[in-house]
């Protein structure tokens, strides 16, 4: 595989470019199932002293029950809160509300874009992923899930959507973590790890959080997925949960990259398995530096980034994440690269 046939990250190219986080606004997308405290986590964004000036886009301004005596000025689309914070409605147009939010704001440290409590981050994470240009004032930083640990037990059934939620998930905010037990809570905990098993969890009450907790983090910086991708995993760590399984693939030996392109255009591209999440520190054939990607659903990022570690092996290492994944299939595949 050639490293210039996924789409590169921004900054991976060259160690001393710009970091994106500084040219461009980082952008969070907010899940959470209804009832999880989503609302909650808004209204304080947007009401509470915390010192930044973010953008929030909801879908509608009466969801959140916005206080008319903290409004500074509004208009049809976009209000101005007297914490400095901009509110904005999608409405139909996504690109327009936030073009028209970022005209009107002189600065802001961060968006927070909500979803709908029924709507899997997927298709706006991959928005932000696309080279077409139309967002290059804005980068991905972090999905982040809310979940209700009240009413939490992916065991019983639960539904995919918020199956989806968490495996997209950069950090989970485990909400209403004051009404159950310590054990409960470490039982909900391990039920999201067969799910997101990277994930940051953050034990909440009431949703409250510092922002800088959520926001403005890097968690889609390559960097970021170098050291969690090559930390020490077992070669196989399949979970179960009802359809959605997660595969890990491990190997010392190195790959050759046109075989590997035409293999991973295969499984993830062409959907030839349902990858929801994927995610590699790879050791090319000819290259010194590792090849880090990541991948929502069928859209890929990476590139040559970072340094192999000189005290340990180049290991190779993959993570995919989707539905009625077949583990046999890609451990066969994935060795056909080698060399």
């Amino acid at each position: 595989m050639r490293p210039d046939q996924i789409r590169k990250h921004p900054n991976a190219a060259d160690p001393n470019a710009l970091d994106p986080a500084q040219a461009a606004i980082p952008v969070t997308v907010l899940t959470g199932y209804l009832g999880a405290g989503k609302t909650t986590l808004l209204n304080r964004i947007l009401t509470e002293q915390h010192g930044k000036r973010y953008g929030v886009v909801v879908n509608e301004f009466g969801e959140i029950g916005i206080d008319g005596d903290l409004i500074v000025s509004s208009d049809e689309t976009v209000l101005e809160m007297n914490n400095g914070c901009l509110c904005c409605t999608v409405r139909q147009d996504l690109v327009g509300a936030l073009e028209e939010m970022v005209r009107q704001a002189d600065h802001l440290d961060g968006i927070l874009i909500e979803t709908t409590g029924l709507a899997a981050p997927a298709p706006i994470a991959q928005t932000f992923m696309l080279e077409d240009g139309a967002f290059d004032w804005l980068h991905l930083d972090a999905i982040v899930t809310v979940a209700d640990a009240a009413h939490f037990d992916l065991a019983k059934g639960g539904s995919d959507e918020l199956r989806e939620q968490l495996v997209f998930a950069n950090i989970v905010l485990l909400n209403k973590a004051d009404l159950v037990s310590a054990e409960r809570l470490k039982e909900v905990e391990a039920q999201i790890r067969t799910l997101s098993p990277e994930a940051k969890i953050i034990r909440t009450t009431r949703c409250e959080i510092a922002p800088e907790q959520i926001l403005a983090v890097n968690a889609f910086d390559l960097e970021r997925q170098l050291s969690e991708t090559a930390s020490d995993a077992p070669a196989s760590h399949h979970h179960h949960d009802h359809s959605i399984t997660s595969v890990s693939l491990v190997t010392d030996r190195p790959i050759h990259p046109d075989e590997f392109q035409l293999w991973i255009h295969r499984v993830v591209i062409q959907a030839e398995a349902e990858v929801l999440r994927s995610k590699g520190v790879l050791d090319f054939e000819g290259e010194t530096r590792p090849f880090v990607f990541q991948g929502v659903q069928r859209m890929l990022d990476g590139d040559l980034y970072g340094e192999w570690p000189q005290d340990a092996p180049r290991r190779s290492r993959m993570v995919f994440i989707g539905r009625d994944l077949d583990e046999a299939a890609l451990r066969q595949g994935f060795e056909a690269c080698l060399r």
